[in-house]
């Protein structure tokens, strides 16, 4: 395969959670790698900042104001894709996240179970129900779904977001099944935990927590490390990759 104009030269890419974290970094290394990237996120003043410094590199990037939860404003954005590029190549389901108010379903909120379900899971599902009729159109593509370490192993007070993730994981086989025939892969990034600001303020408040940092034997990831991964099963390099887990996780699964 041809490398020289970048691993992902003339792919149109759609990053969701893309105005912050892992998000940015992958925007901004698949720009690099050539794609034209649609910046899809909730914070309209980040997301047009980073469209601003993609575009002023010399690489091409469109902010839109999306939140994953909500299906019009789903629709409307991916709308948006199609008016200004024609096609999509790769989406990449980054948005999602665990809060401190998870724990076990004996203990957590009603409201912090059916938050996971829909920004992780149900965010998901629906940007792929409106992403693959344009990747058909476009003659194939790829979709990166982010899971996590809790659906493969048992972590105290995070049920809820296990759930949520188990989910995605299962979603991932499912449509790898259902839309080989239409040159569509779907894969699963498993990071573990990353260093990006939320989570790093998130063991900051819950000190107690830090220990568990111990396990990861590679230490904790950057959020390049997970856009390195994201990158690979964006480009024609895993052309022949479908349904897999893609663990990006220092080793804890091993630990």
């Amino acid at each position: 395969m041809d490398r020289t104009l970048g691993r992902l030269a003339g792919k149109v890419a759609f990053i969701t959670g893309a105005t912050g974290g892992i998000g940015e970094v992958a925007a901004r290394l698949f720009a690099r790698e050539g794609a034209s990237v649609v910046i899809a996120g909730r914070s309209r003043d980040k997301g047009e900042a980073i469209a601003r410094d993609i575009t002023e590199a010399g690489h091409t990037a469109l902010f839109v104001a999306t939140d994953v939860t909500d299906p019009d404003n789903v629709s409307a954005s991916f709308s948006a894709v199609t008016e200004r590029f024609g096609r999509l190549d790769v989406l990449y389901n980054n948005a999602g996240g665990s809060t401190s108010a998870d724990g076990p379903v004996t203990e957590a909120p009603f409201e912090e179970f059916w938050r996971c379900l829909k920004l992780d899971l149900f965010g998901t599902w629906l940007c792929c129900r409106h992403a693959i009729p344009l990747m058909r159109r476009s003659g194939g593509g790829s979709i990166i779904n982010s899971a996590s370490i809790v659906a493969e192993m048992g972590i105290p007070n995070r049920d809820a977001y296990t759930a949520a993730k188990g989910g995605v994981v299962a979603l991932t086989r499912s449509m790898a099944v259902e839309f080989a025939r239409d040159n569509i892969r779907v894969n699963t990034v498993i990071p573990g935990a990353v260093g990006t600001e939320r989570v790093l303020g998130f063991y900051e408040r819950e000190p107690h927590l830090k220990a568990q940092w111990d396990a990861y034997l590679l230490g904790i990831a950057d959020p390049i490390d997970i856009a390195y991964a994201a990158l690979y099963l964006a480009s024609d390099e895993s052309r022949r990759v479908t349904g897999q887990k893609l663990p990006v996780d220092s080793g804890i699964l091993i630990s």
